[in-house]
């Protein structure tokens, strides 16, 4: 089984013959179901340079805005006295983090592959996302702890006019980085999507504390209930990403795919009789890979590029699997020097 090899663009690509009109055509194009036109792929490579440039801007905006509230926000809790505008500042000290190691991820991927590292630098998002989650558990401690001794000593008056201008201006920020950052779909980009969903929950909650705590001064304790509830998003959000983290490290099948489906789809292109040794696995976000074994009937065996070409096609256009590993091999194959049979 071959893992590992870097993929050569056009090492393997079959030639183009003409067509009815003088239109150019590529095996495997005409046989519809399995088929994508060469020019499909030039222009969705185009569209993935554009993309990454555009990506870069987005996730840099985010960050300028995310870093910018959590300054007002720090500043104006300590000098309001509210607990939860400190947390909440420190919840965009979190989201702060997270969009740059998503915009460094997002430059990282844009290097080229080399010899020593055959994928290039994608996984630098797995990475940055490790150290995202250690950052998200230690905040989400640390804002409980200072919440529950606000608890037990409620400590000076808030003064709540500040507390509810500075939570409307960082609702109003909240609401601009979502939109900047919806069209993403790095793991990086969405977990900070997601942190920042959180403070916009959480910037809701705090101007509505500090209005209910100007019509009721007594319940002060609103101010770090909120905090513990702060936390608690904090921490659900680290667990999903450490869950995602954990997939991605184990190799697992991405959990929008049906391995079982896959296998049985490659079987149904023609000369294919049966599929084994199936791997399907992550890199990145948005790059997933596939190794496997083509078992095909005799009368097949000259048609091995036109089978790739079919295989691959369809792969790509049907999951968008654009990395793959192919063996075509006869029935009679004895597999005698393999380790691992699956």
């Amino acid at each position: 089984m071959s893992h590992g090899h870097p993929h050569v663009h056009g090492a393997h690509e079959p030639s183009a013959t003409t067509g009815p009109g003088g239109a150019r055509e590529w095996p495997g194009e005409q046989h519809g179901a399995c088929g994508l036109h060469h020019a499909d792929h030039e222009r969705a490579h185009q569209h993935g340079a554009h993309g990454a440039g555009t990506s870069l801007r987005r996730l840099g905006i985010s960050l300028g805005l995310t870093a910018a509230i959590m300054v007002a926000e720090a500043v104006g809790g300590w000098m309001s006295g509210s607990l939860a505008l400190v947390s909440d500042a420190g919840h965009m000290l979190t989201d702060a983090g997270a969009l740059g190691l998503a915009l460094v991820a997002a430059w990282l991927s844009t290097r080229p592959a080399d010899d020593k590292r055959t994928f290039g630098y994608r996984r630098a998002e797995v990475l940055g996302a490790q150290l995202n989650v250690g950052a998200l558990v230690v905040l989400s401690v640390w804002i409980a702890w200072e919440a529950v001794q606000r608890l037990r000593d409620p400590g000076p008056p808030i003064r709540l006019e500040l507390m509810a201008f500075v939570a409307g201006v960082g609702l109003a920020a909240n609401l601009a980085i979502l939109w900047f950052l919806h069209g993403e779909h790095s793991l990086n980009a969405r977990s900070a999507f997601l942190h920042v969903l959180s403070d916009t929950i959480s910037s809701v909650a705090i101007l509505a504390g500090a209005v209910v705590m100007g019509i009721r001064p007594d319940l002060r304790w609103i101010d770090p209930v909120l905090s513990l509830a702060i936390a608690l998003l904090i921490l659900w959000g680290a667990v999903r990403l450490i869950l995602e983290i954990t997939d991605i490290l184990m190799e697992s099948v991405p959990a929008h795919l049906d391995a079982g489906a896959i296998g049985a789809q490659m079987e149904c292109c023609p000369g294919v009789v049966a599929v084994h040794d199936l791997h399907i696995w992550t890199i990145s976000s948005g790059m997933l890979s596939l190794s496997a074994h083509l078992v095909v009937e005799a009368g097949s065996m000259g048609r091995n590029d036109e089978i790739l070409t079919a295989v691959k096609s369809d792969l790509r256009r049907r999951y968008g699997i654009v990395h793959t590993t192919l063996q075509i091999e006869s029935a009679e194959y004895a597999h005698v020097d393999d380790v691992h049979r699956h």
